[in-house]
């Protein structure tokens, strides 16, 4: 099967959307319903389908159900806040939309939508498709191979930029490959999602370590050549924190239940229902 996959993170653009259009006055339906997420989210969906031009598309969305990673480690993102009450209300509003549209909506409970993304991207490879990723989460950056772009929009001062991350782009940025990005996490945590890492490992250290062994297991074969005394310390006294944390932000490629990606095929746009949710908002 060949053809194109668009794969959204519908979190991660929505709330991107949601913190890029906010103001004295916030945009509302007559009722007083903030519809400035779904205004967003819509314009970021619509620019980049119009520049992929994708065969298969699918939007993922995370469930409020606790995930696999919480029974691996009961304080995986406990330090997260909720969902602001004026995003958590467009929530059902954007799936509404997207199901006028005939975009596939995916949710699975116990996996995130990171997770989705890499089982769908990974069966769309297998199946000898191309695809692109449209995410505001790096952590996507381990999926990147020669086959699987991540693309990532940034707004500055009002400006939209896009990066597309490839192997030879994630190498160029990090000095690393992208099947080193989960490396990089074992050792310098994730505070947004509460992931230990190691104690007093920031990025440029963890950079570091990794480029010079590839890898936590081969750096932990040769801890006694760590030179630094502190560093060697926390490391050996975070071990196990270290190889947790591996485990926590690696996101899942296999999972039952999902469906098959050639059920994602584009399909017609409902003109006349979407039309009347529009007017609504």
């Amino acid at each position: 099967m060949s053809g194109k996959l668009l794969l959204i993170d519908g979190n991660s653009i929505l709330n991107r959307a949601f913190y890029a259009i906010r103001g004295p006055r916030m945009l509302t339906k007559a009722d007083g319903t903030p519809t400035n997420a779904v205004y967003g989210f819509l314009n970021i969906l619509n620019k980049y389908i119009e520049e992929e031009k994708p065969d298969y598309l699918a939007v993922a969305f995370d469930l409020k159900a606790k995930t696999f990673r919480h029974s691996m480690y009961e304080d995986y993102k406990a330090t997260r806040k909720g969902m602001p009450d004026e995003l958590a209300v467009q929530l059902p509003i954007v799936k509404r939309v997207l199901e006028a549209m005939n975009i596939s909506v995916v949710e699975k409970e116990g996996l995130e939508a990171d997770d989705i993304i890499g089982v769908l991207s990974k069966q769309a490879e297998t199946d000898g498709m191309d695809v692109s990723i449209l995410t505001g989460d790096r952590d996507a950056l381990q999926l990147v191979d020669e086959n699987i772009t991540v693309i990532i929009p940034t707004t500055s001062k009002g400006t939209t930029t896009t990066t597309r991350y490839t192997p030879e782009e994630v190498k160029s940025k990090y000095g690393i490959g992208p099947e080193s990005m989960i490396e990089l996490k074992a050792l310098m945590g994730d505070s947004s999602d509460n992931i230990p890492g190691v104690k007093g490992v920031g990025e440029k250290t963890a950079l570091g370590l990794i480029k010079e062994f590839g890898n936590i297991d081969k750096l932990y074969e040769n801890i006694s050549s760590i030179t630094k005394a502190k560093l060697r310390e926390n490391l050996q006294e975070c071990k196990e924190l270290a190889y947790l944390s591996r485990e926590l932000g690696t996101i899942l490629r296999h999972s039952d239940g999902l469906g098959e990606v050639k059920e994602l095929e584009r399909k017609e746009i409902k003109r006349d229902e979407l039309l009347e949710i529009f007017k609504d908002l």
